[in-house]
């Protein structure tokens, strides 16, 4: 895929997203380096490569001295691609055809310089504006010396300034220290990286750790390979995002919620809704996503913790209708699995979203997405970016983060309240042998707020409500509170099985 507006001496690399780290693509007739493990998808990025510059009619070739023919067009078929208008050229060692087996000479010698011929000779045959070699880690060890490996890439990259072409030399590491001597010789190197994680799929990611002349992306950036290729995802800098918005408050339809929140729904801030589990956070979030649904406006929920026909259900019995708003097209919900999911993709498809005009997002949970980042420090700056991109775009955005512990003293596994605009605590408190729950806002950068601590309820006849504030009440944020008031100021139960 190729950038928009991308110069002529640019080759587009086909691979989604690496374009825009490249601010456009590859400077080419440059060498480029591609490291990685085995497994890391150098050979998927160089197939991608070429079949780009076989679309728009430019000559391709691959030079495979590590893989068959064969195993490459099964590699791409696996993908659904075709490798018509690729040319393939695989290079047999002589050590490994019999009849040109010797033992006289060394094989830096001999086989070194075959090698490099028959590379040459191909290249001067076909002509091609795109090359790959696969993999220098075969030249390397024909080589033997260092040195001599050195100047046979110099000699390498002498001939092809000559000639017009644009090459992507692969290289697995498979050496037990690898050597750096490579990276002053080519106009760039790419570093593909697997870690793997103690539970769930492998992550990746790619940085640019050169690239000579030109201006590029610094940093890491999370990749995926899939069926149809891999395909990066630039790290978000929200500084590069930008739009104008009215910042006016949103309604709930909720009135006593309006009243207790004051202005904080306002567009371009932040709320977290921060609670033990079962409380009803994610309830007041699709609550606050459904009137946005009712203005006409599009929402977006991202669930790590449940899925859609589950909380659909549940939020039907209380009077609010998932399933209406999703087929009207106002509300969209995507099932993610931090096993799974990197946070590179996720941004991604937070993007994606906020592009096809959604008004609020919801991220339900922060824990899960803590968990897919087991790094603390680059979960924090993961967040101030995202939510500074979707401040920048006019985003009302909904945090759902649960606390461990129900009754009394609770904690959070990572505090990320400095980062929100607003914070909204939801609480579980004991009164009269009754487990009710309260709900208050701690603080609000976007305008004032209630300072009262009100009853919070959920219930099939009225649905979300937000009770008269609990002045009867002291210590309700303590979980065991001190009735000083009259019976009638507690809320009617809205637990069947308590008002019989």
């Amino acid at each position: 895929m190729a950038v928009e507006g991308a110069s002529k001496r640019q080759a587009s690399s086909g691979v989604p997203g690496l374009d825009d780290i490249l601010i456009g693509g590859l400077e080419r007739e440059n060498l480029y380096l591609i490291e990685g493990t085995p497994g890391s998808g150098k050979t998927t990025m160089a197939m991608q490569f070429l079949i780009e510059g076989a679309r728009h009619g430019e000559r391709t070739l691959y030079i495979t001295l590590s893989e068959s023919e064969q195993e490459l067009r099964k590699t791409a078929a696996s993908h659904g691609w075709s490798l018509d208008g690729v040319t393939i050229l695989q290079v047999t060692p002589l050590e490994a055809d019999p009849d040109q087996q010797q033992g006289l000479l060394h094989p830096s010698e001999v086989e070194l310089g075959h090698t490099i011929k028959l590379i040459m000779d191909k290249i001067d045959q076909e002509k091609p504006a795109r090359l790959v070699i696969d993999a220098l880690t075969e030249l390397r060890l024909l080589a033997e010396d260092p040195f001599n490996y050195r100047r046979q890439i110099l000699t390498l990259k002498r001939f092809f300034s000559e000639r017009d072409c644009t090459v992507l030399a692969l290289d697995d590491l498979t050496e037990t220290v690898p050597g750096l001597h490579l990276h002053s010789v080519v106009h760039g190197v790419f570093s593909l990286e697997q870690r793997r994680m103690e539970y769930g799929a492998v992550r990746r990611r790619l940085s640019v750790i050169k690239l000579r002349g030109v201006d590029f992306r610094s940093g890491y950036h999370d990749y995926i390979i899939r069926t149809g290729g891999l395909r990066v995802f630039p790290s978000l800098l929200a500084a590069q995002h930008k739009a104008s918005f009215p910042h006016e408050p949103i309604s709930s339809e909720k009135p006593e919620l309006d009243a207790l929140l004051g202005d904080a729904l306002r567009r371009g801030t932040s709320t977290l809704l921060i609670g033990p589990s079962g409380v009803g956070k994610s309830t007041l979030a699709i609550q606050i996503a459904l009137a946005a649904a009712k203005r006409g406006e599009r929402a977006a929920l991202f669930a790590f913790d449940e899925s859609y026909r589950t909380a659909a259900d549940r939020a039907l019995r209380l009077g609010l209708d998932l399933d209406a708003a999703r087929e009207a097209g106002r509300l969209s919900w995507t099932d993610l699995s931090p096993t799974t999911l990197s946070p590179g993709e996720f941004v991604s498809d937070v993007q994606r979203e906020v592009a096809a005009g959604a008004r609020v997002v919801v991220i339900d949970s922060l824990n899960s997405y803590i968990a897919s980042m087991p790094q603390e420090q680059a979960l924090i700056l993961h967040m101030h970016e995202l939510l500074t991109y979707l401040g920048n775009q006019g985003i009302v955005t909904i945090l759902i983060l649960a606390q461990h512990g129900l009754v009394g003293e609770t904690h959070v596994p990572l505090d990320l309240s400095f980062m929100a605009d607003t914070l909204v605590l939801l609480r579980y408190f004991e009164a009269e042998g009754q487990v009710r729950k309260a709900v208050s806002v701690l603080k609000s950068r976007a305008g004032e707020h209630e300072s009262t601590i009100r009853e919070y309820t959920l219930s099939s006849k009225t649905g979300v409500t937000v009770g008269e504030p609990l002045r009867a009440f002291q210590g309700v944020l303590t979980g065991a509170p001190r009735f000083v008031g009259q019976r009638e100021a507690l809320a009617e139960s809205s637990d069947d099985e308590q008002r019989r």
